[in-house]
């Protein structure tokens, strides 16, 4: 299987928003600059680039290297060809994504941006109209969210949502981990191995501890930008998706209040890191910020929007304006609906789960390999042959086996 190729790979994942592959010549300067490549022991990010000039699909689908990429840029700015190699590691996750997506909205959503905004608008005017057919009461003499908007019905409504994307989000990460993996070779894995590594999934999800390995520092002030966004994201789903019979309230606490602070903490963060990468996308100054796709816009606008709107739903509240009030918290709904309906399984924010999931996964391969090394007894699959002249000199061929160990430390 893994001598069967597929040549027009460069241009599948060339409609995800890569950089022209044809014009890379394998000179080796993006990995010369790259500063994570001497750790993974390969020709990153040049051997992924080979990987798609000779249709190595299988091999790409069971790589870590795609999600080590943290879309510094330096690669871009060094390649004397501007093959800009950065924008084809980023396009390779989206191939990947989309390849993961059972329901194929994944790759429609990136190829076509159009139809990314329809569906986006779709979703913002059936919460709209589910405001304008089934809201409560409207008080007009004071400030009553609750009467008009119940936290018991959007509790209900949050959590029949939650479970549909959760579903979605978790089917398509079980598609991705049977074929990094190899396939049937999953199996094969002792599920006690696979326990044993959960800790490496936690750190990585939580921390994003690998971008903190770029060396210079404009990227990891981009670290900590997405950390604290993060941060901002998973506080506001814990207050609305877990906590909103405490958080929404029609009571005004003090300042200093406990849903109060965390609301605001949620409010700041967000704006700061979807501010801090849109002002980057639109001053160009990276190469990384560039050639921004539409996803990109809309993932960080959308973002920063939902903070906004949340934002001014609690000015309006504070100042005793009732209407003005309820407007916006159904303006803010239905931009949070649309956010959360298209990129966390389709888009942008499933990158969250896929790339903590491949260092897991890889930190599951290398010790599937090391309890294999220590019983010389169980014979190790055959591993497939790879035909002459597909790997450039000092790669590592991908073996297809569990037993296969990634070469970068997790």
């Amino acid at each position: 299987m893994t001598g069967v190729v597929n040549p027009n790979l460069h241009r599948e994942v060339a409609a995800y928003g890569a950089g022209n592959v044809d014009l890379c010549m394998n000179c080796g300067h993006c990995t010369a600059v790259c500063s994570i490549s001497p750790e993974l022991g390969t020709a990153f990010p040049r051997r992924i680039i080979h990987l798609l000039q000779v249709g190595r699909e299988e091999a790409l689908t069971q790589t870590v290297e795609p999600w080590l990429c943290y879309y510094c840029g330096d690669c871009s700015e060094s390649c004397p060809r501007d093959a800009r190699p950065s924008d084809t590691m980023m396009a390779a996750r989206r191939w990947l994504t989309a390849r993961y997506d059972w329901t194929r909205l994944a790759g429609i959503f990136y190829r076509f941006g159009w139809v990314q905004i329809a569906a986006i608008l779709l979703v913002a005017l059936v919460v709209m109209a589910a405001f304008a057919i089934y809201h409560g009461p409207v008080v007009t003499s004071h400030v009553a969210l609750n009467t008009f908007a119940p936290v018991a019905g959007v509790e209900l409504v949050d959590r029949i949502a939650a479970g549909i994307l959760a579903f979605l989000l978790i089917s398509n990460a079980i598609r991705m981990a049977w074929s990094f993996m190899g396939g049937s070779q999953m199996l094969k894995v002792p599920v006690r191995i696979y326990a044993q590594q959960v800790p490496q999934f936690i750190s990585h999800y939580f921390t994003q501890r690998r971008w903190r390995r770029c060396s210079t520092a404009p990227s990891r002030k981009r670290w900590m930008a997405h950390l604290l966004l993060f941060s901002g994201y998973v506080s506001m789903q814990i207050l609305v998706e877990l906590l909103l019979g405490w958080f929404q309230t029609d009571t005004v606490y003090p300042f200093y209040y406990p849903q109060r602070l965390w609301g605001y903490y949620a409010a700041a963060t967000l704006l700061y890191g979807t501010g801090y990468f849109l002002v980057s996308r639109w001053r160009k100054l990276k190469p990384m910020h560039q050639t921004s796709e539409v996803s990109d816009w809309l993932f960080v606008g959308l973002i920063f929007l939902v903070a906004l709107t949340g934002i001014l739903v609690h000015i309006f509240r504070l100042s005793g304006l009732p209407l003005a009030t309820y407007i916006t918290y159904a303006i803010h709904l239905a931009i949070a609906a649309s956010l959360i309906a298209i990129f966390v399984p389709f888009g942008k924010w499933s990158h969250l789960l896929y790339r903590p999931l491949a260092l897991y996964l890889t930190a599951v391969k290398q010790a599937a390999a090391a309890a294999l090394a220590e019983q010389p007894d169980l014979a190790p699959a055959e591993e497939p042959a790879v035909p002459d002249g597909d790997v450039p000199d000092g790669d590592k061929p991908d073996a297809i086996p569990v037993i296969a160990v990634a070469t970068e430390e997790v």
